[in-house]
C-alpha cells in the first residue's frame, strides 16, 4: 500500500487488516467471501441506443467528445476520483453514489480469498457499479505491479528493477512486462501503476530496488518496460495502460532534506534546470515520446531550483511548470496525470487549497483513498467558486476517457478472463528463473571458484538461502513485503541449489551452527529483509506493523551488512576453504575490507523474487554469470552518494562491473 508519511501510523491497522487477508489463500469452510460476491447473472449490460460515444466506428476523440458533452459537472468530476477497495468493497453502490472514475488496491488490499478468480469477481462487482451509472462510464482498476501483480497469492514475482537493471537487457524487461501486464488483466485491473523510471542516485534511499539504474542513459533504455505493457493495441487481453513515477526527481533528493522520521524518501532535489533534464527527465522523453505511456505519476517529492536560491521548494504535485508547461505542453504529453497516494495531502494549505493547487498545477486524477468523497465535494465548490477553471476539467476528463476508450472498456468493461489459467505458471516461471540468472552479479571470483561443480559438497548457510519472503522483498503480498520461508508459490535459493545441483551433498545450517567438516565449498546468502519506500530509508524509521512483526520494529536499515550477517560469514568463511556470498537486497551492501579478503566469489543477488533456482542456475554452470552493475558499489557507506561520471570515483566495485563465467 502506498502511504504517505504523515498517514503511515494511522494506516497501520488497515495494512495489518490487508496482510491477514492476503496470507489466506483458501477460506476455511465458514469464511465468507469478499463482501457481495460477483454474481455473473446480475451484471448490468451497456445500454446502446445508439449513443454516439458506444459507435464503435468512430474516432475515440469523436467519443470521447460526445460524451464530455452529454456529463454533468458532477460527473465529469467523479471521473478524476480515485478511491481504495477498502473504502467501497462493504458497499460497491458508493462507485455508483459517487460517480468514481477509478478503484484502486494498495499493498496488501486484496479479496478473500487471495486467488486470480476472486480479483476478477471483485472488480466485475465494482464494474457492474460503475455501469449503474446514468452515462454507464467503467472504471478503471489500478495495482502496484511492480515486480509482477505481487498483491496476488501465486502470481509470478519478478526480480525488482534493480535486479532487472543489471540484467542490461531492455528486450528482456519488455517480454516480463509482457508477463506481468497478462497475469494482471486476466484478474481484473486494467492498470498498473509501473514502471518506475526513476534514477536512483543515493542508494540510502528505501526505493533504490525500484531503480533501474544510477544512469538516466540506462533507465531512458529500460522504460521499453512500458512497450510490455502497453503494447500496440491497449484493448488487447494481455495489456494494460502503464503509469511512468515518479516524475520527477524522486531518486535524487538530498538526504536529510525529508520531512518527518524518512532520511531521504520524499524529501528535496536540490538542482538547476540543466542537470534536472540531464539526469531525472531524461527518461520520461522516452516514455513519452517513444513510448506513449499512458498515465504518469507525480512524486512525493520536491524541486528547489538553484538559479533563484535555494531555500524555496516546490512540491511536485503542486508544479504547474513541469506538469502543465513542461510534460503536457513542450513535451506534448497526451495522457492523464495521476496522483500519487493522497499526494496533495503534503501541499501547503487548507483542503480546499490543496485540491485547488493539485488540480491547476495539472493533476487529472487523484488518488483519494479515503478522502474521495471530500475530495469531490470539495472540487466541485472550487470550480463553482470560479478558482478552478471549466475548462481544467474538461480538459483532464478529456484525457481519462480517451484512455477508457483505449482500453476497450465501453466494448468489454467486464474481466475477459482468457488468460486466468496462466497466472503464474510454469511458462511465466520460467522467464522469470531466466531473468534472475541474468541479473546475477558476480562480483569477485578468486581462482575460478564460480561455477561449481555439480557434485560438490555445498555447505548452505545465511538467513536469506531458504526464506522466499526476504528474496522478493517489498510490495509482496504486503506493501512492506515480509519474511518467511514459503510465504509465497515459487522456490527459495536453497530449493533451487537442491534442485540444480541434485548430485551435490548439501548441508543447510541458517546460523552456521552445523558442522562444517567435509565440505568442500560454502554458501552463505546474506542481506536485507523487506521494506518500502521510507521504511527502506537508512537511518530512517522502523516498521512493527504487520502481524508477523507482532509489534516488535524490523532491523534498522544500513548500507552495511547486519551484524548477524556478519558473524555467519565470519564463521563459516573461516571453517570452510572455499567461500561463495550471496547478497540478496534491495542495494549494493558495504563489504569490509578484512571480510572480503575470507571471500572466494561474491555475487550480488540482488531481489530475485519466486524463482531462487535462477540464482543455482549460475552458481552451478547451468547458465553462465552476465550481469554488470547498474548501480555503484560503494567501499564505504560514507561514499555516498557515488555515481558514474562523479569526480573521484572510486568505488568498490564500479558501474558496469560484472565477471564473467562459461557454462557447463
Amino acid at each position: 500500500m502506498r502511504l504517505s508519511k504523515s498517514s503511515h501510523r494511522t494506516w497501520a491497522a488497515f495494512v495489518t487488516v490487508g496482510l491477514v487477508i492476503a496470507l489466506v489463500s483458501v477460506p476455511s469452510s465458514g469464511a465468507a467471501p469478499d463482501r457481495g460476491s460477483f454474481d455473473a447473472t446480475a451484471r448490468p449490460q451497456m445500454r446502446n441506443s445508439g449513443q454516439a460515444y458506444l459507435n464503435t466506428r468512430l474516432p475515440i476523440k469523436a467519443r470521447v467528445e460526445d460524451l464530455l458533452r452529454q456529463m454533468t459537472l458532477e460527473e465529469k468530476v467523479g471521473q478524476m476520483t480515485q478511491a481504495e477497495r477498502g473504502a467501497v468493497t462493504n458497499d460497491a453502490s458508493l462507485v455508483t453514489t459517487w460517480r468514481l472514475g477509478s478503484v484502486l488496491s494498495g499493498g496488501g488490499s486484496v479479496p478473500t480469498p487471495n486467488t486470480p478468480e476472486a480479483w476478477a469477481d471483485m472488480v466485475d462487482r465494482f464494474q457492474a457499479a460503475a455501469l449503474q451509472t446514468r452515462l454507464q462510464i467503467p472504471i478503471l482498476y489500478g495495482v502496484d505491479s511492480v515486480h509482477g501483480h505481487g498483491n496476488l497469492l501465486g502470481a509470478t514475482v519478478f526480480p525488482h528493477n534493480i535486479g532487472l537493471g543489471s540484467t542490461w537487457d531492455p528486450e528482456l524487461v519488455q517480454r516480463i512486462e509482457h508477463v506481468v501486464a497478462e497475469e494482471t488483466r486476466a484478474t481484473g485491473p486494467q492498470w498498473v501503476f509501473a514502471p518506475c523510471v526513476c534514477v536512483a542516485r543515493d542508494t540510502r534511499w528505501g526505493r533504490t530496488y525500484e531503480s533501474f539504474s544510477e544512469s538516466p542513459a540506462l533507465v531512458s533504455r529500460f522504460a521499453a518496460a512500458i512497450e510490455g505493457f502497453q503494447g500496440k493495441n491497449l484493448a488487447a487481453t494481455d495489456r494494460v495502460l502503464a503509469s511512468a513515477k515518479h516524475f520527477a526527481g524522486d531518486g535524487d533528493t538530498e538526504f536529510g532534506s525529508a520531512a518527518g522520521d524518512y532520511t531521504i524518501d520524499q524529501g528535496i532535489t536540490v538542482t538547476n534546470r540543466q542537470d534536472f533534464a540531464r539526469f531525472d527527465l531524461a527518461p520520461y522523453l522516452p516514455a513519452v515520446g517513444k513510448y506513449d505511456v499512458g498515465t504518469v505519476m507525480p512524486s512525493f517529492s520536491s524541486i528547489d531550483w538553484t538559479e533563484d536560491g535555494v531555500g524555496n521548494p516546490i512540491k511536485m504535485h503542486a508544479n504547474r511548470e513541469l506538469i502543465t508547461d513542461l510534460l503536457k505542453g513542450k513535451l506534448g504529453y497526451d495522457g492523464f496525470v495521476i496522483s500519487d497516494w493522497e499526494g496533495i495531502h503534503q501541499l501547503p494549505g487548507d483542503w480546499a487549497e490543496q485540491v485547488r493547487t493539485g488540480v491547476n498545477a495539472g493533476i487529472d486524477m487523484f488518488m483519494e483513498p479515503n478522502a474521495y468523497q471530500s475530495f469531490e465535494t470539495t472540487l466541485l465548490d472550487e470550480v463553482r467558486a470560479g478558482r478552478v477553471s471549466q475548462a481544467r476539467i474538461d480538459d483532464a476528463v478529456r484525457r481519462i476517457l480517451t484512455k477508457k476508450f483505449e482500453l476497450g472498456l465501453f466494448e468489454k468493461p467486464y474481466t475477459d478472463r482468457t488468460h486466468l489459467a496462466e497466472v503464474g505458471s510454469a511458462q511465466h516461471r520460467a522467464l522469470a528463473r531466466e531473468a534472475v540468472a541474468k541479473s546475477q552479479v558476480l562480483l569477485k571470483n578468486s581462482d575460478g571458484l564460480l561455477p561449481l561443480k555439480k557434485n560438490a559438497k555445498v555447505y548452505v548457510a545465511g538467513r536469506n538461502a531458504d526464506d522466499l519472503g526476504n528474496q522478493a522483498g517489498g510490495w509482496t503480498l504486503s506493501w512492506q513485503g515480509a519474511s518467511g520461508q514459503h510465504r509465497i508459490p515459487g522456490n527459495t535459493i536453497l530449493d533451487g541449489i537442491r534442485q540444480v545441483a541434485p548430485q551435490a551433498q548439501v548441508t543447510y545450517s541458517k546460523d552456521g551452527s552445523a558442522p562444517t567438516a567435509g565440505s568442500d565449498v560454502a554458501v552463505v546468502v546474506v542481506g536485507e529483509t523487506p521494506y518500502a519506500e521510507g521504511f527502506g530509508d537508512v537511518g530512517g524509521p522502523q516498521w512493527a506493523y504487520d502481524p508477523e512483526d507482532a509489534g516488535v520494529p524490523r532491523e534498522p536499515k544500513s548500507l552495511d551488512l547486519q551484524p548477524v550477517d556478519r558473524a555467519v560469514i565470519d564463521k563459516v568463511c573461516g571453517a570452510i576453504a572455499k567461500c561463495v556470498v550471496l547478497v540478496v537486497s534491495g542495494r549494493p551492501q558495504v563489504i569490509p575490507p578484512a571480510q572480503l579478503a575470507t571471500i572466494d566469489a561474491l555475487v550480488a543477488s540482488w531481489l530475485p523474487g519466486s524463482q531462487g533456482e535462477g540464482v543455482a542456475d549460475v552458481l552451478f554452470g547451468k547458465r553462465p554469470f552476465t550481469g554488470k552493475l547498474s548501480h555503484s558499489w560503494p567501499r564505504s557507506a560514507d561514499q555516498e552518494p557515488i555515481n558514474i561520471g562523479d569526480p573521484n570515483y572510486h568505488p568498490l566495485y564500479p558501474f558496469g562491473w560484472g565477471l564473467r563465467t562459461r557454462s557447463h
